[in-house]
């Protein structure tokens, strides 16, 4: 492995680190990237673990029904790389996010009110799901 970087590379980390711009953190619901006029949120959650997932899609719902968002999008990933399998203690389904995040969501009773329908896209296969959300017009 070259450990040496070139001077490309240490150009734009020197831009990088005198730059004031903020780095995005995946750990948190970016509300600018909520455009009102959208129809569609979409959320990826590779690299989070069980807990940080089920927690950032429960505050994405709240956040894209008070914004009148009627589609989250939730990128889990398909699970390949699990290993929950090697597990005995551990369900080689319900550890993986790809079943535990629809799961998490049918099994909170508040988050529920504000769902419509949770439905998988149209590849089986896929490593995401969509959360279609009640309208804020119509909700009581």
């Amino acid at each position: 492995m070259n450990k040496k970087l070139s001077d490309k590379d240490l150009k734009d980390w020197k831009n990088f680190v005198k730059s004031k711009d903020k780095v995005h953190s995946k750990d948190e619901v970016d509300k600018h990237s909520i455009n009102k006029n959208k129809s569609t949120f979409v959320i990826d959650l590779h690299g989070f673990n069980l807990d940080q997932a089920n927690k950032f899609v429960e505050k994405t719902i709240y956040e894209c029904f008070e914004n009148r968002i009627l589609k989250v999008n939730i990128i889990t990933g398909k699970g390949m790389r699990s290993k929950s399998a090697e597990d005995p203690y551990k369900s080689s389904e319900l550890s993986i996010l790809k079943h535990s995040i629809p799961e998490f969501i049918r099994s909170n009773v508040d988050l529920m009110k504000l769902v419509k329908n949770i439905q998988n896209t149209n590849d089986k296969n896929s490593g995401s799901f969509d959360v279609y959300l009640k309208s804020k017009n119509k909700f009581r």
